[in-house]
């Protein structure tokens, strides 16, 4: 499901990204996005879809950094219970969140690296690969990850902690319409399992899901846009 989570977390960003700046809503704590940073928001969304599989040291986002992502897998599998236990949660989400925001604010360098890492992800998840050729799709992955990291680098990202909630969010929604779903409220040990999707990666989410999602995105990349462009306009 590489590519439905990835989709499904820059999704899911567009669709708030309009509500995360109603005045009337949130007060001061409304948000006020340049067209750059909703577009960066999307990514790390992307990526942050992948975020609750660090937990599986088989998955295909533990291949994203060769061995380095293959050992914090396998670590954080071992911490959290296996697949789908503490990192398919809601607290994980949070946290994820909480993490990134301070990262972003008060480490730059840091900040840095978790959105190699991120991206990274995304671009797995997306499974834009070289058949056959595990070196240079990595390779290919990593050039892409620090173009974005160097794109994004003096970007005022001190409202990460919403797209990366986001992309956690959209992952365990799509992963609770499959059988085993999440642990959503761990450390409750209660399975929430809605099986709309009795199959991962079947015919029907690569030609349905995954299509549709794609043409989501494009429709609320222009809506958002264009209301980004004509708020910082008329100031």
């Amino acid at each position: 499901m590489g590519r439905t989570h990835a989709l499904s977390g820059a999704a899911l960003w567009l669709a708030v990204v309009p509500f995360l700046g109603r005045e009337d809503w949130l007060g001061t704590y409304a948000l006020s996005l340049s067209s750059h940073q909703v577009i960066a928001g999307g990514v790390v969304a992307a990526g942050a879809g992948l975020l609750p599989d660090i937990d599986h040291p088989n998955g295909r986002i533990a291949n994203t950094l060769g061995p380095v992502t293959r050992t914090i897998c396998r670590w954080v599998s071992r911490a959290s219970g296996g697949h789908r236990h503490a990192t398919h949660s809601l607290l994980f989400a949070l946290a994820m969140g909480v993490a990134m925001s301070l990262l972003a604010d008060h480490l730059r360098y840091g900040w840095w690296a978790a959105l190699f890492v991120l991206v990274g992800f995304g671009l797995r998840g997306l499974g834009l690969d070289f058949k056959g050729h595990e070196f240079w799709s990595g390779l290919k992955d990593c050039v892409t990850a620090g173009v974005a990291v160097y794109l994004m680098h003096g970007l005022d990202m001190s409202f990460v902690a919403y797209p990366v909630v986001l992309g956690c969010l959209a992952h365990l929604i799509g992963d609770c319409l499959t059988p085993r779903g999440c642990l959503l409220l761990w450390p409750v040990n209660w399975r929430m399992e809605v099986v709309l999707v009795p199959r991962t990666d079947g015919r029907a989410e690569r030609l349905v899901v995954v299509p549709v999602l794609a043409g989501v995105i494009v429709i609320l990349t222009v809506h958002v846009l264009d209301g980004a462009l004509l708020s910082h306009g008329l100031r």
